[in-house]
């Protein structure tokens, strides 16, 4: 297991090093000079070389990459073109809030798609079922923002129960914090809940078939008991891997949903960034998105091993 730790280790690193050189070469190739850029097109040749210095991109291009990329490991990504203020701290504070919404809507999601899936395996030749199945089906038709739009229409114009938009952090206010948090959670998890409830229902399925859970029926276990003492175990192997995999997905689902419901997120900020042109600060939120990607599959694989014991015995 340890060499297979270790192997997965370098290959995380060998993959960091390498998402690192082709967002920094994506965004030097991109149009347009920051210097150009900030200063507006009426600005002197002398004046855009003065720019150009104090942005640091006079410089030569490796000379660049090395000076961003030796700067991520403290954290710093720069200074931004168009504030001058630093990268780094901005993109630590917005990061924490998507990092809420996130693990908020992957717990919405995970609450709906245990038990659905697993009814619905459980009652996969009944009416039940097939109902079960068909609103995860009708879930995963509808995208996270036009689920936020719903949502808030419903719930914060109709109803008139919870805030349409807006952030209060945890540590002002908690209860106006999880009132804030709550819809965008929805907007995500509800979706995700209906995209992992599908593959909860097709690995329940699987290991209902099993041997193994006949034989603990055979030895007087209920079929209930059978499958949550020995079947989900075994079904949560292939739904790890699925997880991980949607978690990174709602890293991407965070970036819209943040925008529907004002999130000061890290979403947000990336689209700020794209909007002003501020590539520094779009190159370092590209950057930190790619690494968490990264990270999460890494997780991934670890925890697949941890539960399957023939791949801990292969190690």
């Amino acid at each position: 297991m340890l060499v297979q730790l270790a192997r997965r280790t370098a290959i995380l690193l060998a993959s960091l090093v390498v998402a690192s050189i082709l967002v920094f070469w994506f965004m030097w190739v991109l149009p347009g000079d920051p210097a150009q850029v900030a200063l507006g097109t009426g600005a002197t040749e002398e004046a855009v070389a003065e720019m150009q210095a104090r942005f640091g991109t006079d410089r030569p291009v490796p000379v660049q990459y090395l000076d961003w990329v030796t700067g991520l490991p403290q954290l710093d990504f720069g200074q931004s073109y168009v504030t001058g203020a630093a990268i780094g701290p901005l993109i630590i504070d917005r990061l924490l809030v998507s990092l809420w919404l996130i693990g908020a809507g992957m717990l919405v999601a995970l609450v709906i798609a245990v038990p659905l899936g697993t009814l619905s395996a459980v009652h996969h030749r009944r009416p039940l079922g097939t109902a079960l199945a068909g609103v995860s089906q009708v879930g995963i038709a509808i995208p996270n923002f036009l689920a936020g739009i719903l949502l808030i229409g419903l719930v914060s114009v109709s109803w008139q129960l919870l805030p349409a938009g807006g952030w209060v952090p945890p540590d002002q206010d908690v209860v106006q914090f999880l009132r804030r948090l709550l819809l965008p959670a929805l907007s995500l998890g509800v979706i995700e809940g209906a995209v992992l409830a599908r593959y909860v229902r097709s690995t329940v399925l699987n290991v209902l078939r099993e041997d193994f859970l006949r034989t603990a029926r055979a030895k007087g276990l209920t079929p209930g008991r059978a499958l949550v003492r020995h079947g989900l175990r075994n079904a949560a192997v292939p739904v790890v891997t699925v997880l991980g995999l949607q978690l990174a997905v709602l890293l991407v689902g965070a970036v819209v949903v943040e925008r529907v419901f004002v999130v000061p997120g890290l979403g947000s900020l990336l689209l700020d960034g794209v909007a002003n042109r501020d590539l520094l600060l779009v190159q370092g939120v590209v950057m930190v998105l790619v690494v968490a990607v990264l990270l999460l599959n890494y997780l991934v694989d670890v925890l697949y091993t941890v539960l399957d014991p023939r791949l801990r015995a292969t190690a």
